[in-house]
């Protein structure tokens, strides 16, 4: 049995400045950078998710509804899609990259990244990402299970969306799921609802 750190979306975009910011994302960032710190050596595996999009269909849109559509953002090697800078990804050791051809908002949907594929988003204005999913990339879950983990811990951005998607889904495929609420930022002023609404699936929600 192991345990598993789950960072969810902590890039540029969702960080102030950034294409769909969400308020205290930035702080965020650098709280779990702490954390790993500080508990790295209680985790086995430490692995990030990363909205990464090519084209997404009506998950972009110039007039979003803010529910089912958003501002174009994380685009694939561009700098938004990038980490933010207040979190180290020292002890991350591997990358789910998800969204690419339509919206994507668990983890659980991502696929890993090539090794050698370090996202430096370094893309031109106007360029145009060629880039081809491989059909036998391994998903999260798959990952997972083949390094036999059984409880998963889950931080990151956003609350509501993605990081509350993420452990739904963890929850689901049959793992020990923990949220820690300290070190997720919301869209949503209030995050009780996504709170209330993943322990009622049976996630463990650190609020301390």
């Amino acid at each position: 049995m192991s345990r598993a750190l789950i960072i969810v979306d902590v890039q540029n975009d969702f960080c102030e400045g950034g294409a769909l910011a969400v308020e205290g994302g930035a702080d965020v960032a650098a709280a779990i950078t702490e954390y790993v710190d500080a508990n790295q050596q209680h985790f086995d595996h430490i692995v990030a998710t990363q909205d990464w999009h090519i084209e997404p269909g009506d998950h972009f849109s110039d007039d979003p509804d803010m529910v089912d559509s958003w501002p174009p953002h994380c685009r694939a090697r561009t700098k938004g899609a990038e980490l933010h800078e207040d979190l180290d990804p020292e002890y991350i050791q591997a990358y789910f990259r998800k969204g690419q051809y339509t919206a994507a908002y668990s983890g659980f949907e991502g696929v890993l990244a090539p090794e050698d594929d370090v996202p430096t988003g370094d893309l031109k204005a106007g360029a145009t990402v060629e880039e081809v999913l491989d059909e036998d990339a391994i998903g999260l879950d798959d990952w997972l299970q083949s390094h036999d983990v059984e409880d998963v811990v889950i931080v990151g951005l956003a609350t509501d969306y993605c990081v509350k998607a993420t452990a739904l889904d963890a929850v689901q495929a049959g793992y020990n799921t923990t949220v820690i609420a300290d070190l997720t930022a919301g869209i949503a002023e209030d995050p009780s609802d996504a709170f209330d609404e993943m322990e009622a699936a049976g996630v463990d929600v650190d609020r301390s």
